[in-house]
């Protein structure tokens, strides 16, 4: 466990012995205790049919979140590993009990038996190699067509008096819209919140559609996407925005044999043809063809892949990628999914301590703020020094403050600065900027050089005090590098 974590955990257990005879507060701070040995929790968030549940079945391999088409999240849809498959219901008022397990054509089926106003949470137990190491949430549409479903995901992800359950947020969007800007705001409430952008990722959800679903659909949502990192408001907001086809990227990795064998079929034909067939949704199922296969098959197949996903699998297949398998992998890795997954381990896994220590922290702040008493007055002074001293956190203040814009540098030390801080993740090799194969030797000179560097720069006479301020953060954070690679 990393200082900060033991740091925290230690106050939290003083706070239990303070509030011993208050049974509600010691509730809450024991749970938060236990978050520390639970997997990382990341929610996924967005308007309604921003592709939420399917991206869930594409990070997990399997269909558990339904897809339909109307709002299938309409309760919040915990999704944590267990050694055998079951769904839990939690009312809001009772106990809790099982939901029978129903697949259709593959997929997990869900029937609350109840209005979805009376349940409180779904969790779904589900042997998976992913879920073991994050619980991922779902939540409902934050515009949905119902104003009690969208006050779920609200009152779920930026509750009012206390911390989110989640420790990390996903923010899909298909474009980037005003109430997407304030759902990403309404973070911003507390001061160990300030450092909003690290615990949030966007996604540019349903890429493939940006393109109409041309084979170069997802060029186009990449760029899309670095433009929206560049704009200043998302900046100050989130930590990245990444494009994924979230359908082609699930059905890459659910791919059936039956559907692998009509794709072999449609690469067979004359690529004119199956030109024409591709022309649209409606005219691929039901459009008799010659040696494709029948409507209904292809009615199924383009549900499952999309257009783009129909014209990107024949191609790989007419190039050469007939195998199931190795289709099944060139999918996925032309959906975006590997490029999130990335971010999500560099973001999110790397900081579990952090953000971990970072939930803790408001909960400890909501029991000091409720109930001042003798004894307390310690906790508030240790809890400040841990958010003042604890570099980690001075660290997201600094890179948080970067990102708005409220302390600048030069354009051509930004980017430095932010990857020093941990922007691009917390290895050494990324806050260096070098490949993560570099030797130690190479890392710590690089390292060595960033501290001589950025040491110019926070006592220039030309800096502004802010601008010093953070250029010493960054120093902090280059000598931090130097010593973690000199016991190497």
């Amino acid at each position: 466990m990393s200082t900060l974590g033991a740091d925290v955990r230690a106050l939290l257990r003083r706070a239990v012995t303070v509030y011993g005879d208050d049974p509600q507060a010691v509730g809450w701070l024991q749970t938060h205790l236990a978050r520390f040995d639970e997997p990382l929790r990341v929610a996924f968030a967005g308007k309604v049919k921003a592709g939420k549940s399917t991206l869930l079945n594409a990070l997990v391999g399997e269909e558990i979140a339904p897809t339909d088409a109307g709002e299938c999240t309409r309760v919040v849809t915990w999704y944590q590993d267990a050694a055998a498959p079951r769904v839990r219901l939690f009312p809001r008022a009772g106990s809790p009990r099982p939901l029978t397990l129903a697949r259709r054509q593959g997929a997990l089926q869900l029937d609350l038996g109840m209005p979805a106003a009376d349940v409180d949470r779904l969790v779904v137990d589900w042997p998976s190699g992913y879920l073991r190491g994050t619980t991922l949430i779902d939540t409902p549409g934050i515009a949905s067509l119902t104003a009690d479903t969208a006050a779920r995901a609200g009152a779920f992800l930026t509750p009012e008096d206390e911390p989110s359950p989640a420790d990390a947020v996903v923010y899909l969007m298909r474009h980037l819209h005003g109430s997407d800007v304030r759902f990403l705001e309404s973070f911003r409430d507390t001061d160990v919140a300030r450092a909003t952008p690290v615990t949030t990722v966007a996604v540019l959800s349903r890429a493939d559609e940006i393109g109409v679903g041309r084979l170069d659909a997802l060029g186009s949502a990449g760029r899309i996407a670095r433009r929206y990192r560049a704009d200043p408001t998302l900046r100050g907001l989130c930590q990245t925005v990444v494009p994924v086809a979230g359908l082609l990227a699930q059905t890459g990795r659910t791919m059936r044999q039956d559907e692998h064998a009509a794709l072999l079929r449609l690469a067979a034909m004359p690529q004119a043809e199956l030109d024409r067939l591709l022309l649209s949704a409606d005219r691929f199922g039901t459009r008799p063809a010659e040696g494709a296969p029948e409507p209904a098959v292809r009615a199924a197949l383009v549900e499952r892949f999309g257009l783009f996903g129909v014209r990107l699998a024949t191609e790989l297949i007419r190039r050469g990628t007939s195998d199931p398998s190795e289709l099944s992998r060139e999918l996925v890795r032309h959906s975006g999914l590997d490029e999130l997954r990335a971010v999500l381990a560099t973001q999110f896994a790397e900081r579990r301590e952090l953000l971990k220590s970072r939930s803790a922290l408001l909960a400890l702040d909501r029991v000091l703020q409720r109930d001042s008493r003798p004894g307390s007055q310690p906790l508030v002074a240790e809890r400040e020094r841990i958010l003042a001293g604890a570099h980690e956190f001075v660290e997201l203040r600094t890179l948080s403050a970067l990102r708005a814009g409220t302390v600048r540098f030069p354009a051509d030390a930004l980017p430095e600065a932010e990857r020093l801080l941990g922007g691009d993740g917390s290895a050494a090799a990324l806050r260096l900027g070098l490949d993560g194969e570099a030797p130690v030797e190479e890392l710590r000179a690089a390292a060595h050089a960033a501290v001589v560097r950025w040491q110019r720069r926070a006592e220039s006479p030309l800096s502004s005090r802010a601008t010093a301020d953070a250029a010493r953060v960054v120093v902090r954070s280059a000598e931090g590098l130097v010593a973690r690679l000199s016991v190497r």
